[in-house]
């Protein structure tokens, strides 16, 4: 054998014994690395699996009943533009109230996802009709509001819309300033629409009074989310179905994390948001029925809320139809809310009264234009 294969035959085998020795001498040690370095990428592919799931629902997925409502006449107002918070042009509308009655105050709607301004009617025809004035406007990328290049608004209410609903809620306070009319507002919000008015509630005392229809949390909803879909995609559903709390509060975490990175926007907690509303009234309704929205999301926010708050859970009504479910109530059980909480006086008209069958087709009266 040459002498350079037998010294190479040599070092090889003290290379082997040095090892052989090195791991018998340190095998708790190294056990304990491997134990460590396995509870760290198990752990990490499992959470990675679940993020790009649930991501690909929050990007993709529609709420149900998102589009196409057209179960509303038309009303044409005032048109104007502004600027939201963030110095995003937008496009708004004002809705008069009743010219018969005094204005019993000012009221920003914010529509729901994949709507727009002119959606305000299903919802507050009654409250123009009780002689309040409706603001409502498009929420960048939507209606005639102007699109931001390289976001893509979704269902889920990002600090984009929260921008959106400040710059609203400034135009109306310089609206009533120029008046002469106190800097009193409501805000009445549907799901996400419902989520950026929270949010824009925040530190702004001019907003005496908010009514949700739909509101979640994004943090907590895509909890629940993830939940429900980790036991469908998961090959040991016994494991996916006994995680601890605190691997479900991670995935949040971690999930928020990467979409921020991934859609360039963050997404505001109206959980928390809630609770820095103080003392301020809320009204929230939800459908029972809701099959997208789950109605704990509504109740964890009346939990929540620090001030006068009331919760309607409407019987049969899925999500954003309570209005069509249950149209006297809702009608009667909003208007009541802001006469109680905004207006210097209640309506003189009962929406609920037993000879007033239904909400009545168009407000008479109505000032446009």
């Amino acid at each position: 054998m040459p002498r350079q294969s037998l010294l190479e035959t040599m070092l090889e085998g003290l290379l082997l014994h040095w090892v052989w020795d090195a791991i018998y001498r340190n095998w708790a040690l190294i056990g304990i690395v491997c134990t460590l370095i396995l509870l760290v990428v198990t752990p990490t592919l499992i959470l990675r699996k679940y993020v790009n799931i649930v991501r690909n629902i929050m990007d993709d997925t529609p709420p149900p009943l998102s589009m196409g409502v057209v179960d509303f006449e038309r009303i044409e107002g005032e048109r104007f533009d502004f600027r939201s918070f963030d110095g995003h042009a937008l496009s708004g509308m004002l809705l008069a109230g009743n010219v018969e009655r005094c204005s019993r105050g000012l009221i920003i709607f914010a529509h729901e996802y994949a709507s727009d301004a002119y959606s305000s009617v299903r919802y507050c025809r009654p409250l123009l009709e009780a002689g309040y004035d409706v603001l409502t406007f498009d929420f960048r990328g939507h209606g005639r509001s102007s699109q931001e290049q390289g976001y893509k608004p979704r269902q889920w209410a990002s600090d984009r819309e929260q921008a959106d609903m400040l710059g609203a809620i400034a135009y109306a306070e310089d609206y009533l300033e120029q008046r002469g009319r106190p800097k009193e507002l409501g805000l009445f919000g549907i799901s996400r629409g419902a989520c950026a008015a929270i949010l824009g509630a925040v530190g702004v005392p001019s907003v005496r009074a908010i009514v949700t229809d739909g509101a979640f949390s994004t943090d907590t909803t895509l909890e629940h989310l993830m939940k429900r879909w980790a036991i469908i995609f998961a090959k040991v559903r016994f494991v996916a179905q006994n995680h601890p709390p605190i691997f479900w509060r991670y995935l949040r975490w971690m999930l928020l994390r990467h979409c921020r990175r991934k859609f360039g926007c963050r997404f505001p907690s109206v959980r928390k948001a809630m609770v820095r509303l103080g003392e301020r009234p809320v009204f929230l309704i939800h459908g029972e029925k809701d099959s997208f929205i789950p109605v704990s999301q509504s109740q964890m926010l009346y939990d929540l809320a620090m001030g006068p708050k009331s919760l309607w859970i409407v019987p049969g009504a899925k999500h954003n139809q309570s209005v069509v479910a249950q149209p006297r109530q809702y009608a009667g059980r909003v208007v009541r809310f802001f006469d109680e909480h905004l207006a210097a006086e209640a309506s003189p008209y009962d929406w609920e009264s037993p000879e007033n069958k239904a909400v009545r087709p168009a407000a008479s009266g109505l000032r446009s234009g």
